[in-house]
């Protein structure tokens, strides 16, 4: 089953660049994802995979969250991006053990990432010892012992990390903190910690539950949809139907976000003719404001709200919903009438009029919905931007009404599930009591360690064992000197993995890597085929059958290793049946719907056409589960980013060949940069204010109020339309430049779109190749 993988690694000398798209899909789309498709499945293969992505008898797309329509499905219901992650996960390209004999973990830890997980799909478990130069076999049960061994000899189960992927499954989330809560820890940081922490610390307090309030169909009924912070085209690419729907249906749509993104320009459908063909464009208008600008832009709106309120009384506010179903609007229209438009100019680097057409059309608007990702949650006043947004909402009754409402937009595929299913270092004691009654077991109730603090733990030698469900905990996690030290320090590292990352090998004295099956794959467990079920950005539940033949006999599923796991941890007596869980995932769901709210009769819910909706007491009934029992209006001093003079902020991204940390080519094709990632995207005029030139080589360095500094080198400066003052960079490269305790207020997420940097001159030593540590 073996088909060649790429030898060589990334050669940044071959950086090329081209003026950025002006349409986002089309023909080409459709032929990079069939050329990538067929390159690493084959083209039988490939033909079975895709025509199941997102099908109601298939399986759920490993990429992103974005839900599929609730009527007809395309065949090809899947983007460019999603078929790139498919073929990432069922190709025919295999890690043995023989590839681990060749290469030394010296040897792959100066490959990149791109390169590693280009290799292929991991085919057994092997274990690194202290002393070993290279990964070696082991049997899945020694698997077993060596972990129940190394977390029975901790001095406390605090001392143990359990990190989860949002690939990982609802069965698998909820057996995995089953087994994290049996063994006497909360300590189950995740990745949202890192991504949309921010959106449910905000919604939390505003509306009394940290989900969006929207469906798929209140696209096709908004009349205004405002998009920020987040770049549809490349991160969710399926968003653009959506959106097209809602411009045919007569929406506006505006775009806020610093850089020009293809996607929110112009979009050709490549699933209709007239797509393909004619195109249409997106947002009516874009905003580009300033990085941190974001919370000055909705207090300034607000301002212009209210003042149109005044010249027309009654028909701005929604007096009604707000007195009915809010608390705290008097202190929040005194805060904003005394907001000053001139400061909301400097700090968004809009104008006047820009800001004037908006707030028109949000008054206008009967239905109104405001979509963001990681450019607002990954902000220092991250919440309280978003609180803000909400304000606006909640100002207009845009709450509980068709076509209206708050629209996080998630990443990972199961982020949001994860979550539901308790997946959280804090979850609440309704959920902690329910779950032990029916098990039998006593949850503490100690918070546990969030991604962050997880790092200060094992960096602070409070915590010894880190299990990864899934992920790539290295690359994710910002300040990488400080997080691969961490992780060198513990007793014992576990990655369960699909496929090669750098997380790999950054490792604890002993390590182990646990290879398991994927979404594409079929899961037998005694011979009877499984299914799982994930839920969608829009809290949508449904569920995913994989059908391909496994790359290897050795893999098991998340579930199954979860459950083995725990027999071999606790013993044949424990009260929780993990055996009969892995032999029948029906059992599973079970057992959530007793558990977890909002999932009673799970098993027949989630087998209706559809699935099944979670419950969402604001969308439903405009009921605010808050400790007022209303939405609250958020007051809050406003905060902007100036730039400091000779210095840029930086915001780091994804490239459109890529999906969070794993890297699937080398061409950000829609803005124009081609087989590189090691570059700096900078106004033209800075470039020249700063005396470099288009392609200089600079190092990049990143300044805080203590003093210290952190550095990358060997970056290409490339110009780009972003406001003065501002710069973009790829990340994983850029993590290194944002320390650990640089983080959003009130959600601790690691603050990577804000980040004071200068340029050097880089002196070149040889070719810059890869991402091996600066």
């Amino acid at each position: 089953m073996h088909r060649n993988a790429p030898t060589r690694d990334i050669d940044e000398s071959a950086l090329a660049v081209t003026p950025p798209k002006e349409r986002a899909a089309g023909v080409q789309a459709v032929t990079v994802a069939l050329e990538r498709a067929v390159s690493e499945m084959g083209v039988a293969r490939t033909a079975r995979t895709l025509a199941r992505v997102n099908q109601r008898h298939g399986f759920d797309c490993p990429g992103c969250a974005w839900p599929e329509p609730s009527g007809h499905r395309r065949p090809a219901e899947f983007c460019e991006n999603g078929a790139k992650a498919v073929a990432e996960e069922a190709t025919l390209r295999t890690v043995t053990p023989e590839f681990f004999a060749r290469h030394s973990i010296e040897e792959l830890s100066t490959k990149s990432g791109y390169w590693l997980g280009q290799q292929g799909r991991l085919t057994h478990p092997m274990v690194l010892r202290p002393g070993d130069t290279h990964y070696s076999p082991i049997e899945w049960d020694d698997a077993y012992r060596l972990i129940a061994e190394a977390l029975r000899g901790l001095a406390s189960p605090d001392e143990a990390l359990f990190y989860t992927s949002g690939r990982t499954a609802n069965e698998t989330a909820f057996l995995y903190q089953l087994l994290v809560r049996s063994f006497g820890t909360n300590n189950l940081p995740d990745c949202s910690n890192m991504c949309h922490e921010s959106s449910g610390t905000a919604l939390s307090a505003s509306i009394g539950i940290g989900k969006g309030s929207v469906s798929i169909d209140d696209f096709a009924a908004a009349d205004l949809i405002i998009v920020a912070g987040q770049n549809p085209g490349t991160n969710h690419p399926r968003m653009l139907s959506a959106l097209s729907t809602a411009k045919t249906n007569g929406a506006k749509i505006i775009a806020v976000n610093p850089l020009p993104e293809t996607g929110l320009i112009g979009f050709r459908d490549p699933q209709t003719v007239k797509g393909l063909t004619t195109g249409i464009t997106i947002a009516d208008d874009f905003l580009q404001i300033r990085l941190g600008g974001d919370m000055a832009l909705f207090q300034g709106l607000a301002k212009l709200l209210f003042e149109a309120e005044d010249r027309a009384p009654g028909t701005v506010v929604d007096r009604v919903f707000v007195d009915a179903h809010t608390a705290g609007f008097a202190e929040y229209e005194k805060h904003m009438r005394a907001v000053d438009l001139a400061t909301v100019e400097e700090a968004t680097g809009l104008t006047r009029d820009q800001l004037e057409r908006t707030a028109l059309l949000l008054a206008q608007s009967r239905a109104t919905i405001v979509c963001w990702a990681m450019g607002l949650t990954q902000q220092r006043h991250a919440v309280a931007t978003i609180e803000e947004a909400t304000n606006l909402l909640l100002l207009r009754g845009m709450i509980g009404k068709p076509g209206a409402g708050v629209c996080p937009v998630r990443g990972h595929s199961n982020v949001q599930g994860d979550r539901t299913m308790g997946i959280w270092e804090k979850m609440p004691e309704s959920f902690l009591a329910a779950l032990d009654a029916e098990f039998g077991i006593a949850s503490p109730r100690t918070h546990g360690f969030d991604t962050v603090d997880a790092i200060r733990a094992m960096r602070d030698g409070r915590a010894r064992v880190f299990m990864g469900m899934g992920g790539n905990f290295v690359s994710a996690t910002p300040d990488t000197e400080v997080t691969e030290a961490a992780l060198r320090a513990c007793e014992l590292t576990v990655q369960v993995s699909t496929k090669l990352n750098r997380s790999h090998v950054v490792h604890g004295r002993t390590a182990l890597i646990l290879p398991t099956l994927g979404r594409t794959d079929l899961d037998l467990q005694d011979g009877v085929k499984q299914q799982v079920s994930v839920e969608d950005s829009m809290s949508m539940v449904h569920l995913s059958t994989g059908r391909l033949t496994p790359v290897s006999d050795r893999l098991r599923s998340e579930v199954a290793i979860v459950c083995e796991l725990a027999r071999e941890l606790f013993g044949p007596d424990h009260p929780v049946p993990w055996e009969r869980f892995r032999r029948d995932y029906d059992t599973v769901r079970d057992a959530i719907a007793r558990v977890v709210p909002g999932c009673a009769d799970y098993n027949a819910k989630v087998r209706q056409r559809n699935g099944f909706q979670l419950p969402h007491p604001p969308r439903d009934a405009r009921e605010f589960r808050t400790a007022t029992g209303k939405a609250n209006f958020a007051v809050n001093e406003l905060r902007w980013l100036p730039v400091p003079p000779g210095r840029l902020i930086l915001q780091t991204l994804r490239s459109h060949d890529q999906y969070n940390t794993t890297i699937y080519g080398l061409d950000d094709r829609y803005r124009g940069i081609h087989n590189a990632r090691r570059v700096v995207l900078v106004h033209p005029d800075d470039i020249a204010g700063f005396g470099f030139a288009e392609g200089d080589l600079v190092d990049v360095i990143s300044e805080w109020t203590d003093g210290s500094e952190r550095r990358i080198t060997g970056f290409r400066l490339v110009p780009y339309s972003t406001p003065r003052g501002n710069a973009a960079a790829y990340y994983p490269e850029t993590n290194p430049l944002v320390p650990l305790d640089h983080v959003a207020e009130r959600s601790n997420t690691p603050v990577s779109k804000g980040v004071t940097i200068r340029l050097e001159p880089h002196v070149h030593v040889g070719p810059q190749t890869g991402e091996a540590p600066a």
